[in-house]
This record gives C-alpha cells, sequence and structure tokens, in this order.
C-alpha cells in the first residue's frame, strides 16, 4: 500500500476489527493510531491471525497510507459502513497527521 501510495488499506477478516478482549466484540477498537496498536500488541492483547494485520496497518499508517480499517467481512454490507458512515463497524488506523485531521486537533498548538 505504501509504495502504491495508496490512500485506504482495508482487510476483510473473520473478526468485526481489533478487539481488546478476543472473546467480546463489546472491547471493539473503533479507532486507533500506530501508537495505541503498539500499545495494544506490547501488553500482549493481538494474538494469532490479528497481529500480521495490525502489524501491516502500523507499516502503512506510519508510511503515509491515510486511513487503513479492519473489518469483519462475513457482516453483510460492513465495506459500505466502514467506508461510507462515520460509525463504521470495525476499526479504522489512521497516521498521526490524519488522527490530528480526524479529531480536529491542531497539531503545532
Amino acid at each position: 500500500a505504501v509504495a502504491l501510495r495508496a490512500q485506504k488499506l482495508i482487510f476483510l477478516t473473520g473478526a468485526p476489527g481489533v478487539l481488546r478482549d478476543r472473546t467480546d466484540p463489546s472491547t471493539l477498537v473503533t479507532f486507533a493510531d500506530p501508537d495505541d496498536l503498539a500499545g495494544l500488541m506490547a501488553s500482549g492483547v493481538l494474538t494469532g491471525g490479528m497481529r500480521p494485520k495490525v502489524e501491516a496497518c502500523i507499516r502503512a499508517a506510519t508510511g503515509g497510507v491515510e486511513r487503513t480499517h479492519i473489518i469483519d467481512g462475513r457482516a453483510p454490507d460492513a465495506l459500505l459502513l466502514e467506508v461510507f458512515t462515520g460509525a463504521g463497524c470495525g476499526t479504522m488506523i489512521v497516521g498521526r497527521k490524519e488522527k490530528a485531521t480526524y479529531l480536529g486537533v491542531d497539531l503545532a498548538g
């Protein structure tokens, strides 16, 4: 995604997104930046097949891809909900600059 200068990278998985507790869907992380995800990885929360996906999202977000998404590919209309609604349905990962834009934060101040 970085080499292609993509604006988005989307992973369709068998999970609802990044979960703080993989047995509890209510712990879905809906919005994160690379630092947030690095913290989850360091704590041992992210294991199995989710870990390489999150690592790829971190590389993409720090390499210039504006937004990366991890969503449940089994859910009806998941891609449309994630990309075209404010609430989304999975996890959106953004770089620092994009996070500031998304949250309306002034990085200079």
